[in-house]
């Protein structure tokens, strides 16, 4: 009688915790989302910063798109540039019991207690374009070489002044802008952006005439093109009562749209004032179409379609117990790890090359830009 009672009681344990176990980790349509050997069907969680660039939406629709055709389920939201809103958004995706996590974060150095949580469930992070900095909870970086983003940027300017080939000695005006400062991206931008510009400074043949060449003097805030554009009212009042600008370093296309509105807006682009060499990144629409109308000159183009491709794949064989392919393992330290990376190439993009670049590999549609 003991042996049989002791009997229907390891029964009884074992039904228990299979009742357990199949009430843990499950998906919408039942499957278990905790056994990385069958990752088929699970479910990706997709943090992305805001709506209010097209550039993000695009990257949130390609990494959903490629995770599907793998055959996982996804849950994309964006931040709205909002930190607490993120975080919160990433908190959310963690209790539904995501898998993994692709996370373009909107303030790098805020997401170590949520990254914190992530461990704990046994759920990877793959940080997306935005390096996320100071936690341990990194387990991959998908990107761009961001610091040749801004070499092409810089090394544009150079080109166009007549600089590089000698034909043109200056003194030229340029004025600089740099990225969001809680984007650790922002700080390789520039980087690649002065190691093009530094030369031609410190022998005066580049002139920025505000004085503002540090870091920390000429970020812009959530990369916001009304913060630039005021900022590039107050550099034309303070510094161009008498003299023009001939350049301005700008990291990304939203920034050069409010830098060309506020050129504008100081009689730049009349037949007595030429807009000067206007940067930019990203390749959007609204900037495309102003280079080829002559206003803004350049943007550095990354195909973001292979970005998401890149962290699609990493959180495939993450999830399959499969090391993912890297291309660097020693440049992203975020202060708590260096974090293996893949980064991908940056084009550059003007009015001579645009269509073969953007239109003809169907990046941009050519009606769109009518």
């Amino acid at each position: 009688m003991r042996n049989r009672k002791a009997a229907l009681s390891a029964i009884a344990a074992a039904a228990s915790l299979a009742l357990t176990l199949s009430a843990c980790g499950q998906d919408s349509d039942g499957g278990s989302e905790s056994d990385k050997g069958d990752a088929k069907g699970s479910t990706v969680g997709i943090a992305m910063p805001t709506k209010s660039s097209e550039r993000w939406i695009a990257d949130g629709a390609n990494v959903e798109k490629n995770l599907k055709a793998a055959g996982y389920k996804t849950k994309l939201a964006y931040g709205e540039d909002d930190p607490d809103t993120q975080v919160s958004q990433i908190e959310n995706m963690i209790t539904q019991g995501v898998s993994a996590l692709i996370i373009a974060a909107i303030d790098n150095k805020s997401l170590d207690n949520v990254l914190q949580q992530a461990k704990e469930a046994d759920i990877p992070v793959i940080s997306y374009d935005r390096l996320i900095l100071n936690s341990p909870n990194v387990d991959y970086y998908a990107s761009f070489d961001n610091e040749k983003v801004g070499e092409l940027q810089g090394g544009y300017i150079v080109e166009k002044l007549g600089l590089k080939d000698g034909s043109k000695k200056g003194p030229f005006n340029v004025e600089l802008f740099a990225g969001s400062n809680d984007d650790n991206n922002t700080q390789y931008f520039f980087k690649g952006a002065m190691n093009a510009l530094q030369p031609y400074i410190d022998k005066k043949q580049i002139v920025v005439k505000s004085g503002q060449t540090k870091l920390n003097q000429v970020t812009t805030l959530r990369w916001d093109g009304g913060t630039a554009q005021k900022r590039m009212d107050d550099l034309l009042t303070s510094a161009y009562k008498s003299a023009k600008v001939d350049a301005v370093l700008s990291p990304y296309d939203g920034i050069s749209i409010g830098i060309l509105s506020a050129l504008k807006s100081d009689d730049y682009g009349s037949k007595s004032k030429p807009l000067p060499i206007v940067t930019g990144q990203d390749a959007e629409v609204a900037s495309v179409k102003s280079i080829i109308a002559d206003q803004q000159t350049q943007t550095v183009y990354k195909d973001t379609r292979k970005l998401a491709e890149v962290a699609a794949n990493m959180v495939d064989s993450v999830l399959k117990d499969k090391k993912p392919e890297t291309n660097d393992t020693k440049t992203y330290d975020n202060g708590a790890k260096v974090v293996p990376a893949y980064l991908l190439d940056p084009v550059n993009v003007d009015k001579s090359n645009y269509k073969e670049v953007v239109v003809d590999s169907g990046y941009i549609k050519e009606s769109d830009l009518k």
